[in-house]
């Protein structure tokens, strides 16, 4: 059984993981533009909410119909 703690991420770690700047994550939670949970202060997000969001090809919506790096 995979250790939960690996199960959700913190900004931070979504940052690394997606290869995204905080600064571009925070803003796009704030908008509801990708899948997470604010609790209290701080975001967390779920490895396979935001594995199926980028699958879903929502993830170059949220850069204007762009790939990454274009």
């Amino acid at each position: 059984m995979p250790d939960q703690s690996e199960e959700i991420m913190t900004i931070e770690e979504l940052a690394v993981y997606l290869k995204i700047p905080k600064s571009t994550l925070y803003k796009q939670a704030q908008e509801g533009k990708i899948p997470g949970q604010k609790i209290g202060k701080q975001w967390r997000f779920g490895r396979k909410a935001i594995d199926r969001w980028m699958n879903e090809d929502v993830f170059k919506y949220m850069f204007n119909g762009k790939e990454l790096g274009e």
